[in-house]
């Protein structure tokens, strides 16, 4: 069986149980979070190989989170442990319609101390698959890390995923994030973007003509989601929308792009990306889909992603 292997940040969520803005928040609930380990534990859930490639802090919310990648069935091979700097926090708010704003603390914290001797010994393979996100390209040791690891990974012929999930308070300017987004974009063969984020990234509102921008390099996959408005995937030379289900509460939205795009991998694993048709990329987009539906009915990334029997 094929493996996803997901590389970046893994933190805790603190996720505020009052609607409204940080400043007024009382009462926290910890989850396990961050995007790529999200994703791996979505593949995993699903049914599938995942691993997750990071560093935590040799405190307690390292030990939590890798406990908790244990207990969800995701490889900790490559999760190494630091005491040069703590597990990342982030405080979480929600508004009344479960939309989120995010606090970070990490200056520096131990994923961002991942480096790339660390990442040499992953055993890639044809059909696997590296996925990564935008917060951990920033201008520290890992950035490094992901750059050997895409590297092994395109040499040994597996996929490489990319969703830039873009987090602008974790960057000193708006360019300098996009500015990287942009650099590491042609180094996937899959891209994942919201509807915003192609806009902020491409410069272009028309869709499809941003879409179009994207395939450069190595990129042939690329997916849009649009909250409400579904979800489309485009090849070079196939595309498919399909709609999103509106008619189950909406209680959070973290982690709900990470189970669309871990659904996806999930079914392109030791499957590749090769001649997709417009059917195909619709039930792709109807799984995703449904996956994000059940993440958004409950609280938290990683302990509201769905299983099989959920999902398929």
């Amino acid at each position: 069986m094929n493996t996803l292997y997901a590389i970046g940040e893994m933190l805790i969520d603190f996720t505020a149980q009052e609607a409204g803005v940080l400043e007024t928040a009382t009462t926290f609930r910890k989850n396990a979070g961050g995007a790529p380990a999200n994703v791996a534990v979505c593949v995993a859930k699903l049914g599938k190989r995942a691993n997750v490639v990071t560093k935590l802090g040799n405190d307690a919310f390292g030990n939590f989170l890798a406990e908790t990648l244990m207990r969800e069935n995701v490889g900790t091979d490559f999760v190494f442990r630091t005491d040069a700097a703590n597990t990342a926090l982030a405080f979480v708010a929600r508004d009344e319609k479960g939309e989120r704003s995010f606090s970070f603390y990490r200056n520096p914290s131990a994923d961002m101390l991942l480096n790339e001797s660390e990442v040499q010994n992953i055993p890639f393979r044809k059909g696997d698959i590296l996925h990564f996100c935008s917060v951990d390209l920033c201008d520290a040791p890992v950035k490094k890390a992901h750059v050997a690891a895409i590297k092994r990974a395109r040499e040994a012929g597996a996929l490489i995923s990319f969703d830039p999930n873009l987090r602008y308070s974790l960057w000193k300017s708006a360019d300098e994030l996009l500015s990287t987004v942009r650099q590491f974009l042609p180094l996937a063969d899959i891209v994942k973007v919201s509807d915003e984020e192609l806009c902020d990234i491409t410069g272009i509102s028309d869709e499809k003509e941003a879409v179009m921008r994207l395939f450069e390099g190595e990129v042939k996959l690329v997916f849009v989601t649009k909250g409400k408005g579904g979800a489309s995937a485009y090849t070079k030379d196939a595309e498919a929308w399909q709609p999103t289900d509106t008619s189950s509460k909406v209680v959070d939205t973290t982690g709900a792009g990470d189970s669309f795009i871990g659904t996806i991998l999930y079914q392109l694993l030791g499957r590749g990306i090769s001649a997709l048709t417009r059917e195909e990329l619709s039930e792709m987009l109807k799984r995703a889909n449904r996956a994000a539906t059940v993440v958004v009915s409950r609280e938290g990334a990683i302990p509201a992603m769905p299983t099989h029997k959920e999902v398929f």
